[in-house]
C-alpha cells in the first residue's frame, strides 16, 4: 500500500522520466523499489518507459496492447521458444499471470 506522499513522489519522479528530464539515480532505486512491490508503480513505470520512447500507437492492435499493459518493458525483447523458458519470460508479469 503506498501513502499519498509516497504515490505523489513517484508520479512526480515518472513525469519526469517519461518526458525525458533528468532523474537521479537514487530516484530511480526509489522507483524500482516500489515497482518489485507493487503491481501498479510496475506498470506506471513501463507506460514512462513507453513515452520516453515515443512508440506512436499505429494500429488498433497496438493501441490496445498498449492498454493492456501487456508490452515488455525492454525495446527489443522477444520471446523465441527454441532458446526462451516462457515461464521465465514471464517473471515480469503480474501474479495472476504466472504459474504456480
Amino acid at each position: 500500500m503506498l501513502t499519498t506522499s509516497s504515490r505523489l513522489r513517484i508520479q512526480e519522479i515518472l513525469t519526469r522520466l517519461s518526458v525525458g528530464s533528468q532523474v537521479t539515480l537514487e530516484e530511480r532505486i526509489y522507483i524500482n523499489k516500489y515497482a518489485t512491490k507493487n503491481q501498479n508503480v510496475s506498470s506506471w513505470l513501463r507506460k514512462a518507459s513507453r513515452i520516453q520512447r515515443n512508440k506512436a500507437i499505429s494500429n488498433p492492435i497496438d493501441e490496445l496492447l498498449d492498454g493492456l499493459d501487456l508490452s515488455s518493458n525492454e525495446p527489443h525483447s522477444t520471446y523465441n521458444p527454441n532458446q526462451d523458458d516462457i515461464g521465465e519470460w514471464f517473471t515480469g508479469a503480474p501474479s495472476w499471470i504466472r504459474r504456480s
